[in-house]
């Protein structure tokens, strides 16, 4: 299993003596764990150290979750729900979303009507929630769980006990402390793991299990990303040639990214991709700015913009070569469509011929571009996949000499939120 990583430009032209000696000080940095940020480096050989005995306890909760409920509501905002919500996109059939179990997402946003139609729903189902903060005070999951909580203990009274875990910090927290006071399962987010960083852990592992997604495949795919990636090998560790085109790009002049696909099932890939670089990189007045489209949707919208516009940007394709299903166009006695000279062509394959159209396009127009592929989604591949673009996001911000793990920014706009509304000791 390989992630191919090809790049329009030269990449020997990148690789300077300076870049190599930056790059053995980033790997230095990261597998010996004194890198700045070394206390949320945990992540990087977590695949590999996972017990059986932990993971036989998670499987033992996800079909105690099954047995119970046929609906999930995962309550979270960022890392505590976009990595379970892009595993569990990209492995759902269409319109058939639900394996074994529905889960339903909440806590992500601050709507009355969402969650008051949520309960509502709810109504006619049976239900389990998994409350995920290492805190248990962050705002938006907080409103969210407040909401829940009080639903779940009105309609099953004392058995609300068993139909409520909580993912959360092991020693600390006021999430720690409600389920310790109500008996409610416990589930661990490891000190040295920050959410973004975290869909291995309990935060991703248990919405993915229960929804009857294979968790060892997944982590699998992560544990050979794991070793593959470990080399010191400019030239053909993927991970590394990513981040330094990444970083070359940006010093010559685009500062902006966009990770385009094909695939409709990758689209909270994409928004999983947005939030780990953007609250990696984005610090110091410094960073890529992350975005996303998804194509050929795009290509009548913000298509003009990127063929044309100010030339700022550069495209990364994110590539899948093989599907699991797939139609094939057929000739028609009436051609009015005008679609005959397509026929004995799959949908896939026009899919690909369209992204090298677009690919040349966007290149003629000035666009630098990165591709990237991986053979087929299963959850092997996106294990292997989530892992890369995790170890890239790493060398990616030590690139820019910045600390991948904190998110300082995030912080000034919560406490204008507190001080509107008069939180005691922020008034």
């Amino acid at each position: 299993m390989k992630i191919s990583v090809n790049y329009s430009g030269d990449y020997s032209a990148i690789v300077t003596a300076e870049i190599k000696h930056k790059i053995q000080m980033i790997h230095h940095g990261i597998y010996t764990k004194t890198a700045i940020g070394a206390d949320y480096l945990g992540w990087v050989d977590w695949p590999s150290s996972l017990r059986q005995e932990w993971l036989k306890e998670l499987h033992e909760t996800a079909n105690d979750i099954r047995e119970k409920s046929n609906v999930l509501v995962v309550i979270g905002i960022g890392g505590s729900y976009l990595g379970s919500k892009a595993v569990l996109e990209a492995l759902s059939k269409n319109f058939q979303p639900f394996n074994k179990l529905e889960v339903i997402f909440a806590g992500h946003q601050v709507s009355g009507s969402y969650l008051k139609q949520l309960m509502q729903y709810l109504d006619s189902k049976e239900v389990t929630i998994n409350v995920i903060s290492k805190s248990g005070t962050t705002t938006e999951p907080a409103i969210a769980s407040r909401f829940l909580i009080q639903y779940m203990e009105k309609r099953y009274g004392e058995q609300a006990s068993s139909r409520i875990i909580v993912t959360t910090d092991e020693n600390k927290g006021a999430l720690r402390s409600l389920a310790i006071e109500k008996g409610y399962k416990r589930l661990i987010v490891p000190e040295d793991i920050g959410g973004r960083y975290s869909v291995f852990t309990a935060v991703g592992l248990l919405p993915i299990a229960a929804a009857g997604y294979d968790i060892e495949e997944f982590i699998n795919g992560a544990k050979m990303a794991e070793q593959d990636l470990r080399t010191l090998d400019i030239e053909n560790n993927s991970t590394i040639q990513y981040a330094l085109i990444r970083k070359h790009l940006y010093d010559s002049g685009y500062p902006v990214e966009i990770l385009a696909t094909f695939d409709n099932k990758l689209k909270y890939v994409q928004e999983w991709w947005k939030q780990l670089f953007g609250e990696s990189e984005g610090k110091d007045g410094k960073g890529i700015f992350p975005t996303s489209v998804l194509y050929s949707t795009d290509l009548h919208s913000l298509g003009q913009y990127i063929q044309d516009g100010k030339r700022m940007l550069f495209e990364t394709f994110l590539l899948v070569e093989k599907v699991d299903e797939d139609l094939t166009l057929y000739k028609l006695d009436q051609n009015g469509d005008e679609l005959n000279y397509l026929s004995g062509i799959s949908l896939h394959e026009f899919n690909h011929v369209c992204y090298e159209a677009t690919s040349i396009a966007h290149h003629r127009g000035g666009v630098p571009q990165i591709a990237i592929s991986i053979d087929q989604l299963d959850e092997r591949h996106l294990g292997h996949l989530l892992y890369f673009f995790m170890m890239s996001c790493a060398y990616s911000a030590y690139l820019l000499d910045i600390n991948p793990f904190d998110q300082p920014g995030v912080e000034e706009y919560k406490m204008n939120i507190f001080k509107f509304l008069k939180k005691p000791g922020y008034c």
